[in-house]
């Protein structure tokens, strides 16, 4: 086991790897921007060091400034959470000549799945199902037009270094896709460096089910089930859930039996995430892999009992999966809410500032992953979002009732939140009878 880690990332998931470190009985180094000097984090780590200014880009995305706080820190290993360098390849590559370990997947399988366009070819190759579409890059607006006629409308643009909604845009006809096209070539060049696109047919009513995989060293795949992520808003999830209500165990069996089949094409190693889209008919199509933890694992942690941040820590260090396929038992429902900082009544504009009175919902079954409190600046720097409000029950009708219970104590003043919102879709119908679809959102609650 290491002795020492450095988490390079802030907020929540620092607070999360720093928890999971300590139970290990490991030290911990929390990175830091002047933004952040206040973080609630850094109390609990062993160790701190500021890395920068505010703006990512002169701190949580500067590679030297963090690789030198590790050296200065003595750390053995690294881990990146989830976003800033998260699935950079470069940064894999820049501890490894540092002789740290980065705990993830090597560089190469970062590079690879990390282009969606070569990771729809691996899967192509492992007999994945693929969404009708570009298969490659595009390289015009008249290749997207021709592509988008073939496969017909409505279609979507996607960057092929994207992720987390960015670089993607829906197109409905020639006239929009044009535009779409231009507006998501820039965007992915100013977020990625990579202006790169590609297009996929749009597949309505349609739901968004990730398969989250663990892989060691010594060749062993497992995959802990589906989350169901069905629940966004411009491709952002917002609500997560597992098991799925619409999967069987016949289905997951399938699911996982094809995201480890991925796995093994590319020597995948650590936490993983197989994203598919799910249609009506039960059919199910590749759409990308995620080679990091997730937001969204808590839910998962919940329904199966494994800690996936140990896990991954245990892999990197060269340990085998401690469990089997076999070992993988799913457990009642667990349901996650993530809180933003935005007001969903206003465009879901961004909303930063210092927070007033917080009492956070508590009881049997509830967990609350966040790093705010009264008192706390958010700042305006980075992402929106505050914290994650899980529940688990023995069902979904009960899970439903206690994060319903577990949002109705929330008190979050003086903040614009999205707490307002869940209060109205754990009310609809169409949310409580399980049937929904990427569209679910959009179509009935920002209007």
């Amino acid at each position: 086991m290491f002795s020492r880690i450095l988490i390079a990332n802030r907020g929540e998931i620092a607070l999360r790897i720093i928890r999971a470190c300590h139970e290990l009985g490991v030290e911990t180094v929390a990175v830091y921007s002047e933004a952040d000097a206040d973080a609630i984090y850094l109390r609990h780590a062993d160790d701190a060091i500021c890395i920068g200014p505010a703006p990512s880009a002169e701190s949580y995305l500067h590679i030297p400034a963090i690789i030198a706080a590790a050296e200065i820190a003595d750390v053995e290993a690294i881990h990146p959470g989830y976003g800033f360098l998260a699935e950079n390849a470069h940064f894999a590559e820049v501890c490894a000549s540092c002789n740290i370990e980065f705990i993830g997947p090597k560089p190469s399988v970062i590079a690879q799945m990390g282009d969606k366009a070569e990771a729809r070819k691996v899967a192509h190759r492992c007999k994945l199902h693929l969404i009708p579409g570009s298969g490659d890059i595009v390289k015009s607006v008249e290749e997207a037009l021709t592509v988008a006629r073939e496969v017909g409308y409505p279609v979507v643009i996607k960057a092929a270094s994207g992720g987390g909604g960015r670089g993607m845009r829906l197109a409905h006809n020639d006239a929009s896709l044009t535009s779409a096209f231009h507006q998501a070539q820039s965007e992915a060049e100013i977020a990625f460096g990579n202006s790169a696109l590609y297009v996929e047919k749009q597949l309505t009513q349609a739901r968004h089910i990730e398969i989250q995989l663990l892989a060691d060293h010594h060749g062993s795949v497992i995959h802990l089930g589906e989350r169901d992520c069905s629940l966004q808003r411009r491709y952002q999830k917002l609500i997560e859930e597992a098991p799925s209500p619409v999967v069987s165990p016949q289905l997951r069996e399938k699911m996982g039996d094809a995201a480890k089949r991925l796995a093994h094409e590319v020597n995948y190693t650590n936490a993983g995430t197989v994203e598919f889209l799910l249609d009506e008919a039960g059919n199910f199509y590749f759409m990308e892999m995620n080679t990091r933890v997730q937001v969204e694992h808590p839910v998962t942690e919940m329904v199966t009992g494994v800690d996936i941040i140990k896990e991954q820590i245990r892999i990197a260090c060269g340990q085998p999966l401690r469990l089997k396929q076999s070992d993988v038992k799913i457990n009642g429902v667990a349901i996650e809410c993530r809180i933003n900082a935005e007001d969903s009544e206003n465009g879901f504009k961004p909303c930063p500032g210092t927070v007033g009175k917080y009492y956070p919902p508590g009881g049997v079954g509830v967990r609350l992953d966040s790093h705010v409190y009264s008192g706390y600046t958010i700042p305006p720097t980075y992402d929106s979002m505050v914290g994650k409000l899980i529940v688990h029950r023995r069902n979904r009708e009960s899970a439903i009732s206690c994060m319903r219970r577990a949002l109705s104590e929330f008190v979050f003043e003086d903040i614009k939140t999205t707490i307002p919102l869940y209060r109205k879709i754990f009310g609809h119908n169409r949310y409580l009878s399980g049937d929904l679809y990427t569209g679910f959102i959009e179509d009935y609650f920002t209007k």
